[in-house]
């Protein structure tokens, strides 16, 4: 995982980062098959057994609010809130959930509203690596004591961490002096003023990389749409695996302090 660089206005290229790829992010990663590999292989190990009725949520890097609408299936009572770093992703985000969303960088001191009993955020926290203190401690600002911060991110001990860094570094869809891929163990480390770690799942194999990332191995829709079902099997044996070296990701939970 890289170490924190200075935090400045303009270290940040996220924003705009983002607000270029926003309309290819939805095509890619919120299809029918991108959302059958989240609702089975993220979202059930994230909050499946959680009642979420009735509780304040925060949804940090909401993007469109797909995410926000699978909580909402399952706890139709629950009040969520997404922030996002941009302006595109916010409007889609209210016009798709019809929750409030608002434009934040978690990774600059926390100016927005607390006290909620959850936040989560799946595949967001690896790009705010220039100041991961900074972030967590937000996190820590936004939730109540005894609240939960569920998180699903990039194991940066997945044994092809190398090839992955080199890939970021070269390729244009990432924006790599933002974003790596997370150590679990570090996190916890940097995360201990506020947070006491509950349990983590390492997951992901080949369908993560071909049908969740279809838009970063550039695969063709149409293409997609005809390999998807086989790679989910596949996936529900490579889930099977032990230890953390051969899975690209983390699912976490964490109590707040």
């Amino acid at each position: 995982m890289r170490k924190d660089i200075p935090m400045t206005e303009n270290t940040n290229t996220q924003k705009a980062h983002f607000e270029a790829l926003h309309a290819r992010y939805e095509a890619h990663y919120y299809d029918k098959w991108s959302m059958k590999y989240r609702n089975e292989f993220i979202y059930g190990p994230l909050w499946g057994d959680l009642d979420l009725n009735g509780l304040r949520i925060a949804e940090l890097a909401c993007g469109s609010g797909h995410n926000t609408l699978s909580i909402l299936a399952k706890a139709p009572q629950a009040q969520v809130v997404g922030f996002d770093i941009s302006a595109a992703a916010c409007q889609d985000y209210a016009a798709n959930t019809g929750m409030p969303a608002y434009e934040a960088d978690i990774t600059l001191p926390w100016q927005g509203e607390t006290g909620f009993d959850v936040v989560f955020i799946v595949g967001g926290l690896h790009h705010c690596v220039r100041d991961l203190r900074q972030a967590l401690e937000n996190v820590g600002r936004i939730l109540k004591p005894g609240g939960l911060f569920l998180m699903q991110e990039p194991n940066a001990c997945f044994f092809l961490e190398s090839a992955r860094q080199l890939w970021y570094r070269k390729d244009g869809l990432f924006d790599a002096g933002n974003e790596a891929a997370l150590d679990m163990d570090e996190l916890a480390r940097i995360g201990e003023p506020w947070f006491k770690p509950q349990r983590v799942k390492y997951s992901g194999g080949p369908a993560y990389f071909v049908v969740l990332q279809s838009m970063i191995l550039r695969v063709p829709l149409g293409v997609k749409n005809l390999i998807s079902a086989p790679l989910i099997v596949l996936e529900r044996l490579w889930d099977r695996l032990p230890g953390k070296h051969f899975h690209n990701t983390f699912i976490a939970r964490w109590e707040r302090l």
